[in-house]
């Protein structure tokens, strides 16, 4: 027995360093980073969009990402500054919101067919008589979440008041108001550009299109390490629209995104302006 209990020992200890060498070091020491995400759609359709990238940056930077879906806006934000998520998904708003209460760092924006902006726009039926933002006056309006404040600050910065509306509500998804219009149970909605151009398609019209606004931005909790931060953002950066697999990341995402690039606090003095301007 004791000559078994040497042999297996010995063979033990030649075999371990070789199964280690074997091992990616990433999957012994690997770091969990939480990726959140304001709710653009239904929880299922989120992780749709986000688990493929999360997958990517797991494999690129060894770290464990994985993707946590948040109810709303605001729970995306508290999440991120609870240090619940790690790094976040979030509309400029939300941004805004994360760096104020919580200090949140912006690590990169999405490109948007090579561009980092994006434009909302208030839609109406193809067959809706309503021509221009001042006939809203007495018509009925959607909006998204309820703590998505660029999408009235769009609509009184052109100059039109909330209370001219006959009524408005909130319906948290885009494509949730694209349909309510389409159905006829809202006269008219706010869209992002790429939802707008989809239900184009489908029978509505736009009416109004805002000034070119920040992209959406990756941003991270202030507390994160910064060498994982490091990793997130090469990762993110290197991600390009120039291969299948690239692509089909990027566009699980968002339909036109061809890639990421760093981002700044700075970058979003455009809309704390437009928000001071609508709520004189």
């Amino acid at each position: 027995m004791r000559f078994f209990r040497h042999t297996w020992n010995l063979i033990a200890g030649l075999l371990l360093p070789a199964i280690l060498l074997i091992i990616p070091v990433h999957t012994l020491h690997a770091e969990d980073i939480a990726l959140g995400s304001v709710a653009m759609d239904i929880p299922a359709a989120m992780v749709k969009r986000l688990s493929p990238l999360a997958d990517y940056l797991s494999k690129e930077t060894g770290m464990n990402v994985t993707f946590r879906a948040s109810a709303d806006l605001g729970s995306a934000v508290d999440d991120l500054g609870s240090e619940t998520t790690q790094i976040a998904y979030l509309t400029p708003a939300a941004y805004l919101e994360a760096h104020e209460k919580y200090g949140a760092i912006p690590l990169v924006n999405p490109l948007s067919k090579g561009k980092g902006t994006f434009t909302l726009k208030i839609a109406v039926r193809n067959d809706s008589p309503i021509r221009k933002l001042n006939d809203l006056k007495g018509r009925t309006f959607a909006f998204g979440d309820r703590k998505a404040i660029l999408q009235p600050a769009v609509v009184t910065s052109a100059g039109f008041r909330l209370e001219d509306f006959k009524s408005y509500d909130y319906l948290n998804h885009y494509d949730n108001i694209a349909k309510a219009v389409l159905h006829g149970d809202f006269d008219a909605g706010i869209l992002k550009d790429s939802v707008a151009d989809k239900y184009s398609e489908e029978g509505l019209r736009i009416i109004h299109t805002s000034p070119a606004l920040p992209s959406y931005v990756f941003a991270i909790n202030r507390h994160l390490n910064p060498k994982a931060a490091s990793k997130l953002k090469k990762a993110l950066i290197m991600l390009k629209d120039d291969n299948d697999a690239h692509r089909a990341i990027l566009t699980a995402l968002e339909s036109t995104y061809t890639g990421f690039e760093a981002a700044h606090d700075k970058d979003f003095n455009g809309i704390r302006k437009l928000l001071s301007h609508s709520q004189h």
